[in-house]
């Protein structure tokens, strides 16, 4: 009798909602020639096995690998099907805004409409203006070897302060060995988030997260959001790309800082799905974390950074 008197209540904890801020409507082949392979946080990366070309397939060994889409039709599927199962609801960006409308149109409450910065500024006015685009990100200017500082990033600030939208910034890891075989002009050193320190005085306005939450840049990330406190940080891709001690350890850190709640969930979901399902269950089992906590990660703070 006890067991049912809770069932209602347990169905209610597995259904509230989660607010994803970073998710991706990619092609399957964006991440190389399908399939594409990669570890969920358990595997080692070893070095490549020639001197010729480097893949993601080739640096990870695990036991169970995470297997990209087949199609685009694969991957969209399968992720909004796991967004039904746990109530999530994310902000999803890619190049090619036609596929993000496809993702939009096939779960229209499942999704909130961002950009990255390959479209191009003019066009991230244009949908701005026109009500279609609620948050300016994921921007990646470091793959192409351009910091946050740089003239090219300033437009972007300028126009979220300007129009007081959300922008989310790329600051932290790439795939990798990405200067290898992805991205020859990424590097990391851009990805440091004092980087950020002149950007945010310039723009005091600016409704900023910082993707990945600056991982592995610890002691920077903690000294940024110690000295600006309008930053705001997602777990991104290390909830679930990294291994779970040093996403806990790393993720723990931060909320003994005092940072709890400028802390989101972003699973980084690109072409493997069940990616966000592994990142859900890790901040869910993490025993260092209160009730309350979990839920300013999973929603509150971004049900306030995105002002729903």
């Amino acid at each position: 009798m006890f067991a049912l008197m809770l069932l209602p209540l347990l169905l209610l904890q597995l259904t509230q909602p989660i607010l994803d801020v970073h998710m991706h409507a990619l092609h399957y082949t964006d991440q190389g020639p399908p399939p594409v392979s990669v570890c969920p946080g358990t595997g080692t990366l070893t070095p490549p096995r020639t001197n010729g070309a480097v893949n993601l397939n080739d640096l990870m060994t695990c036991a169970h690998k995470l297997v990209s889409g087949a199609t685009d039709d694969a991957i969209m599927t399968r992720t909004i099907a796991i967004m039904v199962k746990y109530n999530v609801v994310g902000v999803l960006s890619g190049d090619d805004m036609a596929l993000t409308r496809r993702w939009k149109a096939a779960a229209p409450a499942r999704f909130i409409v961002g950009t990255t910065n390959t479209p191009g500024l003019d066009s991230a006015r244009a949908w701005l203006r026109s009500g279609e685009l609620k948050v300016l990100g994921e921007l990646a200017f470091q793959y192409a070897g351009i910091g946050p500082g740089d003239s090219i990033p300033e437009q972007w600030y300028a126009l979220a302060e300007q129009q007081d939208v959300p922008l989310a910034i790329h600051v932290g890891p790439g795939p990798p060995g990405a200067a290898y075989f992805a991205a020859p002009d990424y590097r990391m050193r851009l990805s440091n988030p004092l980087l950020m320190e002149d950007v945010l005085l310039r723009h005091p306005k600016l409704r900023i997260e910082l993707m990945h939450a600056g991982w592995p840049m610890l002691d920077a990330t903690v000294a940024l959001l110690y000295a600006h406190p309008q930053v705001y940080v997602d777990v991104g891709v290390i909830s679930w790309a990294i291994s779970e001690k040093e996403f806990y350890s790393y993720l723990e850190r931060l909320v003994n800082a005092g940072f709890g709640k400028r802390i989101m969930f972003g699973s980084d979901q690109m072409i493997w799905p069940e990616a966000l399902e592994v990142a859900i269950l890790r901040v869910q089992r993490a025993t260092f974390l209160t009730a309350e906590q979990k839920r300013d990660i999973f929603y509150n703070n971004a049900k306030r950074w995105l002002r729903l």
